[in-house]
């Protein structure tokens, strides 16, 4: 990354291009078989149901779901691929093994669908790291996903029944983890001359032009006057 600033790469579309129709596509075969791939979800302390750990984030079981899931997961994985290029594609597939793991640990003996857990995963991630980063867009940026997902907190509570709120727990708590532990390279803030340690204003050429009362101070310069001298040569003519 730059000096001060964040670099758009090709990834930044792909990755969420790939991720929405990899759901989608999933979802259409689905449909358009005539099957059901729940059984590949994450299913709780059951060996079987460690497959859904890879799975489960591809699996919907309506179009509700789905659509409910499709924008989110487009927007923060462009965020994340943008703000965290380094880093983005180590955060998104580890981050969703680790909670993908932690579902099949602590929740409810069910099939746990859906790419919900990712959502929470990046959600959590952006908004601490870019607190604990400090990097003043960062910080915006984490503010802007509380602005637009905050209400998304009260669901990692079984606050409704039909939602795998251990999903969204495991998918939350992971990108917290991962907000503390992963190293990033986040560029640094430009700072101007006068806002280093070692500024003084006496040496500042831009402020020498003005007085203690900062009144601007008038410079003239003379100019030599360059004399030209012209020399005029006359060819005589040969007379008959």
């Amino acid at each position: 990354m730059g000096s001060d600033t964040f670099k758009f790469s090709n990834s930044v579309v792909l990755a969420p291009l790939v991720a929405v129709l990899s759901i989608w596509i999933v979802f259409w075969v689905e449909v358009q078989f005539g099957i059901n791939l729940n059984d590949y979800g994450v299913y709780p302390r059951r060996l079987s149901g460690l497959k859904g750990v890879v799975f489960s984030p591809f699996i919907h079981g309506s179009i509700t779901h789905l659509y409910n899931n499709t924008i989110p997961l487009a927007v923060l994985t462009a965020f994340l691929f943008y703000f965290y290029q380094s880093a983005a594609l180590r955060i998104l597939l580890f981050g969703t093994l680790v909670s993908g793991f932690l579902t099949w640990a602590i929740a409810r003996p069910s099939y746990h669908i859906g790419a919900s857990g990712v959502i929470y995963l990046l959600t959590s991630f952006i908004f601490f790291k870019g607190i604990f980063a400090k990097h003043y867009r960062l910080v915006a940026l984490s503010l802007i996903v509380v602005f637009i997902y905050g209400s998304m907190i009260w669901y990692i509570f079984p606050v409704k029944d039909g939602i795998s709120w251990e999903g969204h727990l495991a998918g939350f708590a992971t990108g917290l983890a991962l907000a503390l532990i992963t190293k990033v390279r986040i560029p640094e803030v430009r700072k101007y001359d006068w806002e280093l340690e070692d500024y003084k204003e006496e040496d500042d050429p831009f402020l020498k032009h003005f007085d203690e009362d900062g009144n601007f101070i008038e410079t003239t310069t003379e100019e030599s006057e360059q004399k030209i001298e012209i020399k005029y040569h006359y060819r005589e003519s040969d007379e008959e």
